[in-house]
């Protein structure tokens, strides 16, 4: 039998959940921890639209990289997504920054999309660094990365500069600019605002800001496989999410 406690520590294993930054929320946040597990739901956000799909197809517990719970709540209202899961006896386990700091996590699984080699950790940051195959102009890999995420609304600074080395921050990793400037030819990373582009604009530096969702769903789902090959008597159920903010 599996239990939410086995599922937790295997993820521990991999992924501290001791290494979650100080303002993060990863870990068991509902249900408990002796609850038995046969069937999984694995998302990056736990909507509404997705504890209604766990619990139509009788999932014990969801996994999710954003935490469904984040900001400390002074009520459970009901038809929110704590409340149906802890309704309907769905534990859920978010693993956060701690996953997104992890060997395997989310910045070695965006490298792994888009083809890149020499794998390796920026020092003392969130940021994975790769290479690619060939050099490519950054109009090119731009293209290369809107296809290989399926991204909408994808933004990047116009430069001469060729890209060969890249940096990787998946979701919300502008602070780490500095790192990604010294360190690689790109940076690659879902959220960046207009200013901080325009900085690194007129620097000269390559950057790509391809969407929150968009750096993270699929590498996030990646875990799948891990946990599959794991824990053989669970069942392992991705939930079809689309960014719920639309571009044109």
């Amino acid at each position: 039998m599996t239990t939410v406690k086995n599922i937790y520590d295997y993820i521990n294993s991999f992924a501290p959940f001791n290494t979650q930054e100080e303002w993060d929320n990863s870990g068991l946040l509902v249900g408990e921890f002796g609850a038995e597990v046969k069937k999984a739901l694995l998302c990056l956000d736990v909507t509404k639209a997705a504890a209604h799909f766990a619990a139509d197809i009788g999932a014990d517990l969801i996994i999710s990289h954003h935490p469904i719970i984040f900001k400390p709540i002074s009520s459970l209202i009901k038809g929110g997504a704590p409340y149906i899961c802890a309704e309907s006896g769905i534990s859920v386990i978010s693993a956060h920054t701690n996953f997104d700091k992890a060997h395997g996590g989310i910045n070695d699984n965006l490298a792994s999309i888009l083809d890149l080699k020499n794998i390796r950790q920026a020092e003392d940051s969130f940021i994975t660094l790769g290479e690619l195959d060939c050099e490519m102009s950054i109009d090119d890999f731009a293209a290369f990365v809107r296809e290989k995420l399926d991204s909408h609304g994808l933004r990047y600074t116009d430069t001469e500069k060729a890209v060969k080395t890249v940096a990787l921050g998946g979701g919300a990793c502008e602070e780490y600019t500095e790192t990604a400037l010294r360190n690689a030819d790109c940076f690659l990373t879902g959220d960046m605002k207009y200013h901080e582009m325009l900085n690194c604009s007129e620097l000269g530096f390559a950057v790509i800001s391809a969407g929150h969702f968009e750096t993270e769903y699929k590498p996030f789902l990646m875990i799948k496989e891990r946990l599959s090959e794991h824990f053989t008597d669970v069942e392992f159920v991705t939930f079809n999410q689309k960014n719920p903010v639309e571009a044109v």
